[in-house]
């Protein structure tokens, strides 16, 4: 579970990393995270419209996501088959999950940005 203030304050400290790089360096960093940067807006609208993970995908999850969409496809063949009550518990399971994902978009996707941006300050020095 990510803790928003940690989180925030994190990126805080970063920001003021860069504040402290040289121009030209500080123009390399806002280049390069500008074009690897996530949306919250975009992470929280696939898992709204589609609880198959391709959230996880956005965030280059692909273990998680290729899990999440494989349950989410078992879910779907067992609801439409002989075990309509097993999945329908495992959508419900599914749901549930998806839902912290959902109301904690903002806060992963800044821990994900906060990560690529003390990668990109790495890089840099």
């Amino acid at each position: 579970m990510l803790d928003k203030e940690a989180v925030s304050l994190e990126e805080e400290r970063i920001r003021q990393q860069v504040r402290a790089l040289p121009e030209e360096k500080r123009l390399h960093f806002y280049t390069r995270l500008e074009k690897e940067v996530k949306d919250p807006d975009s992470y929280a609208v696939l898992n709204y419209l589609f609880i198959s993970g391709l959230h996880h995908f956005y965030l280059g999850k692909w273990l998680r996501g290729s899990i999440n969409l494989a349950a989410f496809t078992a879910t779907i063949h067992l609801m439409f088959n002989s075990m309509v009550m097993l999945g329908i518990i495992l959508l419900i399971i599914i749901s549930l999950f998806e839902l912290y994902a959902l109301f904690q978009s903002e806060t992963i996707v800044q821990d994900y940005n906060n990560k690529l941006m003390n990668s990109l300050l790495l890089d840099l020095e």
